[in-house]
């Protein structure tokens, strides 16, 4: 819906260009292991309208590192439609602490209809023990012309 120069803009029309926030918050820890794993509650699922929405999420992945691991790492990655992003979320695993680690991810969804995006936790080798808390959590803000 494009907005012509000089045209007469409507409420209904500037409604359907807002961006919609969406949040999922963990509803229990990850016990983190050698596969990725979804944080328990930390999806969202919505449906856009039109093709090309653009997505912007940002994730806090609170990580709990238990078992010590000099080289191991607790590692977060956002999945859109069941296809993995390109940025980590990346906590070192030598010393037993707790931390909030962000990442942020921007991009496309080609298509209108249902869609999930949802994080997702590991460690990356063999070795160490950590967890993803209650405090994880993703929000998507979808950006979109109707």
């Amino acid at each position: 819906m494009p907005i012509y120069a000089g045209q007469r803009v409507t409420a209904g029309q500037l409604n359907r260009i807002q961006p919609v926030d969406y949040i999922g918050e963990a509803t229990a820890a990850l016990v983190a292991t050698t596969t990725y794993q979804l944080i328990p509650g930390c999806s969202v699922t919505l449906t856009t309208q039109a093709a090309n929405a653009l997505y912007s999420v940002s994730a806090v992945f609170d990580c709990s590192v238990t078992g010590v691991h000099t080289q191991n790492l607790m590692v977060g990655r956002l999945m859109v439609d069941g296809v993995g992003g390109s940025g980590l979320a990346i906590h070192a695993m030598d010393t037993a602490d707790r931390d909030t680690v962000a990442m942020v991810w921007r991009g496309t969804l080609p298509a209108a209809g249902s869609h999930t995006l949802q994080i997702e936790g590991v460690i990356n080798a063999a070795g160490g023990t950590g967890s993803f808390l209650q405090y994880s959590r993703i929000l998507v803000t979808i950006s979109e012309v109707v």
